[in-house]
């Protein structure tokens, strides 16, 4: 079994799409899928049935919708800090826009909760805040001791909301008792989870922290230092992948939306030059046995 670990990356994570697809028109199947953050965000909706370019042209779709940030929403919050209120600002944006969109997809296959995708095995991590640990939205619970980990009975719109809460972006998203943030904030590449559901192959796909230089603004400063933490974070998982592949999107930044033509072709290209190696990784002439 096939398992593919997609890591988070903001508006770079088209480019898991654009792998996808790849993989698609190469007779790679893939039986597990996990994602974190944007990850997530494409993992979900290649489980629910849709394909690579649905998927990527549904960002296209709703990127402004789910990204645009809602200065009302900013505005609010700053006057209640002024007044000396005692709410604090958690973020500039609430997310459900994000939920809703999610909800509305998952509708269309006659699916509310992760527990009802079929498709195949999905992991999406979050943390929760509250308690400092990390949580599995999934369709299948693994044979392991910890089961409280996993959740399953949450909506997809909530679990890729929660999993994409990037701290001081968005705001926490809640569900029953727990208060949740972007599974990046611990496991930017669920490898390990997507090896629980049965994968003896795992591909885990990451992003490149691109070069700083003299012409480097303070997004591309920010987008380098996001990428070496989510990578330092993820070192243990990326080492027990059988192969990694790592897009370069070249400084593409967390929110640039006029960039998801090029990130999707990034992700697809990155597959193919990449395509004899993954191949002898997999054993391909065995695996389509």
């Amino acid at each position: 079994m096939l398992g593919i670990a997609l890591s988070g990356g903001g508006i770079r994570g088209i480019a898991h799409a654009g792998a996808l697809k790849a993989f698609e028109d190469n007779n790679i199947k893939i039986d597990v899928i996990g994602g974190t953050s944007s990850g997530a965000l494409v993992a979900t909706l290649y489980a629910l049935g849709y394909s690579p370019y649905y998927i990527f042209q549904t960002f296209k779709i709703y990127a402004k919708e789910i990204i645009g940030m809602n200065s009302s929403y900013v505005l609010s919050k700053i006057k209640s800090k002024f007044l000396g209120k005692e709410e604090e600002i958690t973020g500039i944006k609430t997310g459900e826009s994000l939920e809703k969109v999610y909800n509305k997809v998952a509708f269309r296959k006659g699916i509310k909760e992760i527990s009802e995708i079929k498709k195949m095995p999905i992991v999406i991590t979050a943390v929760d805040i509250k308690d400092g640990k990390e949580y599995i939205f999934t369709n299948c619970v693994p044979k392991v001791e910890n089961k409280e980990k996993y959740i399953t009975d949450i909506p997809i719109g909530k679990a890729v909301r929660a999993s994409s809460s990037f701290p001081a972006i968005f705001c926490p998203c809640e569900f029953k008792e727990h208060s949740f943030y972007d599974g990046g904030v611990l496991d930017n590449v669920p490898v390990k989870e997507v090896k629980k559901q049965g994968a003896n192959k795992v591909i885990a796909i990451n992003f490149k922290a691109d070069d700083v230089d003299n012409s480097s603004n303070i997004m591309d400063l920010g987008m380098r230092t996001l990428d070496i933490m989510g990578n330092k974070i993820s070192e243990k998982n990326l080492e027990i992948s059988d192969f990694i592949l790592t897009i370069k999107t070249d400084k593409t930044g967390l929110f640039d939306i006029e960039k998801l033509d090029s990130c999707y072709k990034y992700g697809y290209e990155t597959v193919i030059e990449n395509l004899e190696k993954i191949k002898q990784v997999l054993g391909i002439d065995e695996y389509n046995k």
